[in-house]
């Protein structure tokens, strides 16, 4: 796991806020406008998710957002779906539902 991404996205989970793709890319090297480093955070944000996923708190790469739509890619929702957390019929409301998640958690870390 990428641990220092790790750690920006429970500060800005912790803060209430979102991160774009492009803001959190540079903590590991990468650069959105080639392709196989959109891939690649893919990857390391997935890794992020899985983990929190296996200590029972939100998938954190919630707050990771495309800046045209405000919304996770495509990949935080299949990773979703794989972990049975998401049965495919509401993106908005899943998006939503578990940025307010993640938001309570890492607001009081202390309690995780």
């Amino acid at each position: 796991m990428h641990q220092a991404m790790y750690e920006e996205l429970k500060r800005v989970a912790a803060r209430g806020e979102t991160a774009t793709y492009s803001e959190v890319a540079p903590l590991a090297d990468l650069n959105m406008e080639d392709p196989s480093h959109r891939d690649e955070i893919g990857r390391l944000l997935g890794e992020i998710s899985e983990h929190e996923h296996s200590v029972r708190r939100p998938l954190l790469s919630v707050v990771v957002i495309h800046r045209d739509n405000n919304m996770p890619g495509p990949g935080f929702f299949k990773l979703a779906k794989r972990l049975e957390l998401y049965d495919g019929r509401d993106d908005l409301k899943f998006f939503l539902d578990e940025l307010k998640r993640a938001h309570s958690t890492w607001a009081n870390p202390t309690a995780n």
